[in-house]
């Protein structure tokens, strides 16, 4: 996981229905308007891959948390103080990022592979990142990726599916809703544009942070890992907190090659290496 130190990490919030409500945050978020109803509600930072602290430059709130290096293929650290946390199963991009007299111009996602946004539940937090790093192994990407043909209606990631899971004491549990990736609200070019247009603009106000300071402070990343949003839990997940000895499971699938059943049927055996198939699995300490 190391080879993504120098890559930017961001992530959206509100891109799946009703998710924000089950989390929580529906509060956090009640001043903030979106010219479209369906739009994610905003963007935030999870990593910063600056040796500098962004303290130390004007106008600039970054935490120093997040220039701590927090992703990790099979391992989630739980917060040394006594605070929830939910695993949120969603997709990370791998992007390469483009800039124009020293403006993001272009993103362009090569890669997607299953992601954990995990993130502590606490009422009242200043910045959803304070939420979201917490040091080192505090979110997760799968190390299989899948190769991204066109992000476009017609590419590969229309056929895929996310679903996922926690195992704890040996059994199974479904912890996400079984979704197809296209049911996001917000997905292709209209994405892309959301989030170009999202980093140049979203200023610091509410739960939400200045983007494109933060990426000027980090000397303008060519690379980022973008969380395009959590889907949303099941019962069971929306009211479990992960806990010592859980084991937390995000599968993205495709349906041409597997069904639901065939991708539990390899949860369940402990096969996470499976083509067309991207499984994060990390256990809990």
């Amino acid at each position: 996981m190391a080879k993504y130190k120098h890559f930017l990490g961001l992530g959206i919030a509100g891109n799946f229905a009703l998710h924000l409500a089950q989390a929580g945050e529906l509060e956090e978020f009640k001043e903030i308007i979106t010219a479209d109803e369906a739009a994610p509600k905003g963007m935030f930072p999870f990593y910063l891959p600056t040796t500098q602290n962004p303290l130390q430059k004007t106008n600039l709130t970054a935490k120093e948390m997040l220039l701590t290096y927090p992703l990790s293929n099979d391992t989630i650290q739980l917060p040394k103080e006594s605070v929830n946390v939910q695993a949120e199963p969603e997709v990370g991009l791998i992007c390469q990022l483009e800039y124009t007299a020293g403006k993001l111009s272009k993103i362009t996602p090569t890669h997607f592979g299953a992601y954990n946004d995990c993130s502590i539940r606490v009422a009242g937090a200043e910045k959803i990142s304070d939420k979201k790093n917490w040091g080192a192994d505090s979110k997760g990407l799968s190390n299989r990726l899948i190769a991204i043909d066109k992000f476009e209606v017609g590419g590969v990631m229309d056929s895929y599916s996310i679903c996922s899971f926690l195992r704890r004491n040996g059994e199974l549990h479904a912890y996400g809703e079984d979704v197809e990736l296209t049911g996001y609200s917000y997905f292709h070019e209209k994405l892309l544009e959301w989030i170009t247009n999202q980093i140049l603009t979203q200023e610091d106000f509410g739960p939400l942070e200045a983007l494109e300071s933060y990426i000027d402070a980090c000397d303008n990343p060519q690379e980022a890992i973008i969380s395009i949003g959590a889907t949303r839990y099941t019962e069971y997940g929306e009211s479990t907190f992960l806990q010592t000895g859980d084991e937390v499971l995000v599968a993205l699938y495709d349906r041409n090659t597997y069904s639901l059943a065939d991708v539990i049927q390899a949860l369940k055996e402990h096969e996470y290496e499976k083509e067309n198939m991207s499984v994060l699995a990390q256990k809990v300490h």
